[in-house]
Order: structure tokens, then sequence, then C-alpha cells
């Protein structure tokens, strides 16, 4: 590898590392039932907080069906600004253990 190349690779590993502090302190929300279940997630995918609203607790099933969707939806969003984020050192290309 010639020193060009290998600069190149050391401002990309760092562009990485960047991207990923920024993950860790990033959050999103998903929520399901109208905003009745709130889930926060991280940018690295940790679970945050679970916010219930009374009513929602009413039913058992339907709770948990709530909690599974705004968990689902949260770590999709958090998926989706991973890949937003690694697109700008990746090109675009997906590069399957980066997100």
């Amino acid at each position: 590898m010639n020193r060009n190349m290998m600069r190149q690779a050391q401002k990309q590993l760092a562009q990485l590392q960047k991207i990923q502090e920024e993950l860790e302190s990033m959050t999103v929300e998903g929520s399901a039932g109208g905003g009745a279940v709130k889930v926060v997630m991280t940018g690295k995918q940790i679970v945050e907080s679970v916010t219930i609203e009374p009513e929602a607790a009413e039913e058992v099933e339907l709770l948990q069906d709530m909690v599974l969707a705004a968990v689902n939806d949260a770590s999709n969003k958090a998926q989706e600004l991973a890949a937003e984020k690694m697109a700008v050192v990746t090109g675009g290309m997906n590069i399957p253990g980066l997100t």
C-alpha cells in the first residue's frame, strides 16, 4: 500500500470512529398506539427509556403489541440514522457490519 492509500484509510477510520461516537449520543423515538407507548433509543440501538400512558396499560396483550411495535419503530429509525451517517464515509455503499 502506498502512503496516499494509507492516509486515506486512516482518514476514513477516524471518520468512522467519530460517527460511532456521534451515534452514541444521538437518539430517535419510536411510538405506537398514537403515542400511547414511546421508546427512546440511541443511534447505537440502546433503549434509553420507555414511556407508557396509563390508559395503554388497561389491556395487557394490546400493551405488549404496542411496546413491541414502538421498539421496532425506534430500532428501524436508529438503523436509518446510522446508515445515513455512515454514507458520508462509505460513499453510500452498504458495507455489512458498519451499521
